[in-house]
Order: C-alpha cells, then sequence, then structure tokens
C-alpha cells in the first residue's frame, strides 16, 4: 500500500482526518498541517488539547490551552466560537443543527449555531461530550456515570450511573446505547429504551489496558475498540447490544497493542492502528486482513477515512502522519 504525501509533522499528532477531499493533522502544538497542494499550516491554537471532525460541514472543532474553542475549514480559515479566559478547554464535541458543545473543570456549555451558549453544571469534572444522533442532546461523562441533558428544553437530566471514572462517551447511531470508556480497563454501556434496571446496564470487561479509542460501524451494529493486542468489536445489531455475546477479535499480534480504530464510512471494514505504527484493514464478514503501513515511528494516534473510502488519513505520537491510497 503506497503511503502519498507521507508528513514528518514535529510532535505528537492528535487528530487525523478529512475535510471534504483535504487531508488535515492536528498537532499539540496548536498547528493545524493541511496536504492542498503541498503543506500548508495554521496556527491554531497556543497549545492544542482536544480536536474532533464535524462530519456535517467538514470542519474541525478544537479546544486549547488558550481558553479557545474553534472551527477550523478545509481551506485553513479559523472562526472562534467561544473562549473561557484563563481555562484549559480539553473537552469539545461536534452535534447536529451546527452546534458544539465543550466543557472546563464541572461546566459545560453547548454553543447553538447561531451563537446562544447554553450551560450546565456537574458535580464531578467533565471528562468527556457526545451529542445524541438526534435532537439537542448531551451526554456528560463523569465520575460515577453519565448525564443526559436536552439543550433548550425544560426537560430534567437523566443520571445513569456505574460507579467508577469515566473517561469517554459516545452515542450509538441509532441513539439506542451510550458507552463509556473508563479509567480501569473496561467499558460501560446503557441501553437507553430499557425500563428494566437489570438490562439496561452493560459490561464489557476483560481489556488489558484502557480503551483511548471506540469506533462504531456504518449501521452501528458494530463497536470497535482499542486497549487489547487485538481489535475488540462488540455486537450491536440485537436488542439488548451486545449482552450475552462475545465480542470479535480482529487483526490479533502477540503483545502489540491497538491504540486506535476506524470504521469505513461504508462497509464493514475496520482500520486498525498499533503501539508500533503498524496499520491493517479487517474485513468483519470473513476477517480478511490487508496490510496499509508497515510498522514506523511512535504509536498510531488518529486515523480518519476519506468520505469514498479510498483513502486513509493517519498521524503517530511521533508526528510521523501521512496518506494511504487503500485502492491503489
Amino acid at each position: 500500500m503506497p503511503t502519498v504525501a507521507p508528513l514528518d509533522i514535529e510532535g505528537h499528532v492528535v487528530t487525523a482526518a478529512f475535510l471534504g477531499d483535504i487531508p488535515v493533522f492536528a498537532a499539540a502544538s496548536g498547528a493545524i498541517h493541511r496536504l492542498d497542494g503541498g503543506e500548508k499550516v495554521t496556527e491554531a491554537h497556543q497549545g492544542l488539547l482536544a480536536c474532533v471532525k464535524d462530519s456535517a460541514d467538514q470542519t474541525l472543532v478544537s479546544g486549547g490551552e488558550d481558553g479557545k474553542v474553534l472551527r477550523i475549514a478545509h481551506d485553513g480559515s479559523v472562526t472562534e466560537l467561544a473562549q473561557v479566559p484563563r481555562k484549559w478547554v480539553s473537552v469539545v464535541a461536534a452535534g447536529p443543527q451546527g452546534a458544539v458543545a465543550y466543557a472546563v473543570g464541572k461546566t459545560g456549555y453547548v454553543r447553538l449555531a447561531d451563537g446562544t451558549i447554553k450551560e450546565f453544571t456537574e458535580e464531578r469534572t467533565i471528562e468527556a461530550l457526545d451529542f445524541a444522533p438526534k435532537g439537542l442532546r448531551v451526554a456528560a461523562a463523569r465520575y460515577n456515570g453519565v448525564t443526559l441533558h436536552w439543550i433548550g428544553t425544560t426537560g430534567a437530566p437523566v443520571d445513569l450511573e456505574w460507579k467508577g471514572a469515566h473517561t469517554g462517551v459516545t452515542f450509538s447511531p441509532d441513539g439506542r446505547f451510550v458507552v463509556t470508556t473508563m479509567q480501569e480497563n473496561a467499558l460501560h454501556g446503557w441501553k437507553l429504551d430499557s425500563k428494566s434496571a437489570e438490562t439496561r446496564h452493560m459490561r464489557m470487561t476483560g481489556y488489558p489496558a484502557k480503551v483511548k479509542s471506540l469506533s462504531w460501524s456504518v449501521k452501528g451494529k458494530w463497536l470497535a475498540s482499542s486497549g487489547a493486542p487485538a481489535a475488540i468489536v462488540w455486537p450491536f445489531s440485537g436488542k439488548e447490544g451486545p449482552m450475552g455475546k462475545a465480542p470479535l477479535e480482529l487483526g490479533t499480534r502477540a503483545n502489540i497493542m491497538v491504540t486506535q480504530v476506524a470504521f469505513h464510512p461504508a462497509e464493514e471494514v475496520l482500520a486498525i492502528g498499533y503501539i508500533d505504527g503498524m496499520i491493517l484493514a479487517v474485513r468483519i464478514a470473513d476477517g480478511k486482513e490487508a496490510l496499509l503501513r508497515r510498522p514506523g515511528k511512535g504509536a498510531i494516534t488518529s486515523m480518519g477515512w476519506s468520505a469514498n473510502g479510498k483513502l486513509v488519513a493517519y498521524a503517530s505520537e511521533a508526528g510521523d502522519c501521512g496518506v494511504i491510497d487503500i485502492s491503489a
């Protein structure tokens, strides 16, 4: 597999993504590198802490040590969405209708497309945020669980309790499940449409390391995760999600940990990035593997597919980045 346009960026790279046809790489330094007829650089933050792709309008949403929340377009132009003076913004999320969420300490904010900012508070530090696929509903991960907030309505917040530190959160594409990564080596899930407390909880344990990366398949039938020497892929197609079912283990390598997972935008194919810089693509249907990148410098920290599913942008903690053409 040829790597098109390898990039050597100084330091840790947080996010690799495609904005339209343009591959972009967000570095921890605050610089946004993009490959658009050559390498171009936008100095966005003084220290970048969090960066996610907003698929709805093909931009990046980022938070930094400078207290700014920015929207970065494919041409490198930067729009300041919010600023929290003298604070670090290390949690951001992109939502429907142009909404963006961010958090500082125990306070969460949702900025609507018209610039209105709604605020909510938790009793503990907000570790992660995610928007439900429909409607302005936000999940805030915290110590001992998750809180679901409806933004702009009077509905009371819903507390999903589970003891322990929850460090990441994601809604399933159909909005029926919420899953968190935990400080311990585990995932925890809640079935939102369950009336019974017994069937509501989903425990996904047995990982040898912390789970840092999650990715849903295109229709939400599968949830892939890092944290083991294989991608651990949980089945979510049934009514009860993964309960009572064993996960798939894809791309198994002895003692070499998976650090990133990213599902193809249209097919049930998973890109798997490892701690030694290697990247594999694995087809769910038959477990068939294709080597996309041999081991390189630094653990893979992010991967993003192009919309047509033919290119994969990748980044590493050593700044070793590039684009792989899987159709070649």
